[in-house]
């Protein structure tokens, strides 16, 4: 498994009995705005901790791990992510360089722009970007981290209908090639069907269904 917690309990917003994440797949959790999901996520990358229980990340207690290589390992994309002073570039090796891995040639940039339909130069001013954009970039330089774990916060909030599903088929796709594992905040149910092999549903801070993997997910290869 991927993360299973037990007896969580967060001041009077969360309590989690029991949940099992599984591994190398993606998962979404939905829920109705202050359901707790974010705060869920937050727990899942230890930067929030939780009264009581405990978290365990691949068969280890989160506690028991240095919070900047859990962080390395599973990154998390907030839903408000910060950008950067400097360029697009300066923007996405930053991730690099957090990750404590090489820089990359600016081919390999640009070709994870693409995946992210952000169709800038790599030298244009990243303040300059829309929300939208700013959002894609975000997206893109997590990605070039390379890390086991995604912890996606609405990652597609700012962005129009076609390009969000654009952009989350292509961070479907990325999850499925790199056989790595994946945790999505979402308040559209249409995006867990389509996407998720694994739905959380949350209410009041709750966990409302019992989580079953599906065979395959909704959206097709």
């Amino acid at each position: 498994m991927l993360y299973i917690l037990r007896g969580v309990k967060y001041r009077g917003i969360l309590q989690v009995d029991y949940l099992a994440i599984p591994d190398k797949t993606f998962t979404c959790i939905t829920g109705e705005s202050g359901s707790g999901k974010t705060t869920l996520l937050r727990m899942l990358n230890n930067l929030s901790s939780p009264d009581e229980g405990e978290i365990l990340f691949r068969g280890e207690n989160i506690n028991n791990l240095a919070p900047h290589e859990l962080r390395r390992r599973a990154v998390m994309l907030p839903q408000a992510p910060a950008i950067f002073e400097g360029t697009i570039k300066d923007n996405l090796l930053a991730g690099r360089l957090f990750a404590e891995k090489s820089a990359l040639p600016d081919e390999e940039l640009l070709a994870v722009l693409q995946t992210v339909r952000l169709n800038k130069g790599l030298l244009e001013d990243a303040e300059n970007l829309s929300g939208g954009e700013k959002q894609r970039l975000a997206i893109a330089r997590v990605l070039l981290m390379s890390p086991e774990v995604l912890l996606l916060d609405e990652p597609s909030s700012a962005l129009d209908e076609d390009t969000e599903q654009e952009v989350i088929d292509n961070l479907y796709r990325y999850v499925r090639e790199n056989d790595i594992a994946a945790v999505m905040v979402t308040h559209a149910k249409n995006v867990a069907r389509r996407y998720s092999r694994f739905t959380v549903e949350m209410k009041n801070g709750r966990i409302t269904n019992i989580p079953e993997m599906e065979v395959e997910a909704p959206w097709k290869a």
